[in-house]
């Protein structure tokens, strides 16, 4: 136990100032992508797949990104990855060919994955056990908050600037967030918080092999819970939109009923990381899985804006419970000496699933409709629930083992 109380507002600028402006970055320049890709010659169908870079450059990026957190220390990768960021922003920009945007846009996911990883290695040395859910729950909020706020940042620019405008915001947050993220102290020996001794701290990094091997069986379970909360979570991102189109409803109310389920989503981060650091991981884990996965089977039945706006408000607040659990059960199981190389894999399952989601609808949706794939993805979630459920251990469990 902790010998003196841990104060969250110690670490809040340094450990989410940054947060916040990479996740106002990359909001900015999402809705943009396409149309981008559009006017250097795409067609609809290479202009989405460019879209898609961003989760590819992420997906090839996990594992090299434990490498560059274990050689420079979470401090340098931040500053690293914020920079590599702000130059694809500029260099996307300045394209003048379509392979050069799309190298751009594939930087940038390369440049997220080193953020992602850094930032969670990060909080999970720096916060005591008894606080972490609630450090990550905030984590993930931070970030949520600033892809909110991103495209409204881009489109005030884009009035002044054309589509350029939501890149030079992307640039100029991800500078920012290069300069604070060199405000964060540098975690050098022993983790006093986490109760690591100075032989750990000592000890040569394991190899991503060896980390593998020794917590197979944690990927194999506990992970593939995860990887079933990223297929659902981003597949619930596609499917409202693609439904509302469904059943006839316009872009505004489409775009209404989307952001008030995201303004949900936003909400209840604190909360939440609360419930999981006072009564276990598993009182959010499963939860989460079970009102997105409940919530899903219900969606092809709508019909209207008004059921369709409740079952999107009940879609925002499952995975609004959920807020941060991914990083929390990555940092609960992860070792040290060895953390980044296990988060490395933790976020290549995850990325895994963030593909593997939306490619899972489309399939069916080709092979039946539409609301055939929906109802396929809240079967996902229902099973992610009783994955989590079997193998995320109890807290009087999980106290003991850290």
């Amino acid at each position: 136990m902790p010998q003196e109380p841990f104060n969250l507002r110690k670490i809040a600028v340094g450990a989410y100032g940054p947060s916040l402006l990479y996740g106002a970055a990359t909001g900015s320049i999402i809705p943009v992508i396409v149309l981008s890709a559009t006017e250097l010659g795409a067609d609809v169908a290479t202009a989405a797949l460019i879209l898609t870079l961003t989760g590819i450059g992420s997906l090839v990026t996990n594992v090299p990104a434990t490498l560059i957190t274990s050689r420079f220390g979470e401090r340098w990768a931040l500053v690293a990855a914020s920079l590599l960021c702000s130059a694809a922003m500029i260099l996307a920009l300045s394209a003048p060919n379509l392979a050069v945007f799309a190298a751009a846009i594939f930087m940038v996911g390369m440049a997220g994955a080193v953020f992602g990883l850094a930032r969670q290695s990060y909080l999970t040395e720096a916060v005591p056990v008894h606080f972490r859910a609630r450090a990550l729950s905030t984590l993930g909020g931070v970030t949520r908050i600033g892809v909110f706020l991103g495209p409204f940042a881009g489109a005030l620019a884009m009035s002044f600037l054309g589509l350029d405008g939501a890149y030079w915001v992307g640039a100029g947050a991800t500078f920012v967030a290069a300069v604070l993220s060199f405000q964060v102290p540098e975690l050098g020996g022993p983790r006093a918080s986490l109760g690591q001794g100075t032989a750990a701290a000592a000890a040569a990094p394991p190899t991503l092999q060896a980390i593998f091997r020794s917590h197979a069986r944690v990927f194999g379970t506990v992970g593939l819970g995860v990887l079933l909360i990223a297929a659902v979570r981003a597949t619930r991102q596609a499917v409202l939109p693609l439904w509302a189109q469904e059943i006839g409803l316009d872009p505004a109310t489409t775009a209404l009923i989307y952001g008030l389920s995201g303004a949900i989503d936003m909400l209840i981060f604190y909360p939440a990381g609360k419930v999981m650091d006072l009564y276990g991981r598993r009182w959010v884990a499963v939860p989460c899985m079970l009102i997105m996965g409940v919530s899903l089977l219900l969606l092809p039945l709508t019909r209207d804006a008004l059921s369709l706006l409740a079952v999107a408000l009940l879609i925002g607040f499952g995975n609004g419970i959920g807020s941060g659990i991914v990083m929390t059960l990555g940092a609960d199981f992860s070792p040290s000496p060895g953390r980044p190389q296990f988060l490395g894999i933790w976020r290549l399952l995850t990325d895994v699933g963030t593909m593997a989601g939306p490619g899972t609808v489309s399939a069916v949706t080709a092979a039946a409709s539409l609301a055939g794939g929906i109802w396929t993805t809240g079967a996902l979630g229902l099973v992610g629930a009783v994955v989590l459920w079997l193998w995320v251990p109890p807290r009087e469990q999980r106290v003991r083992q850290r």
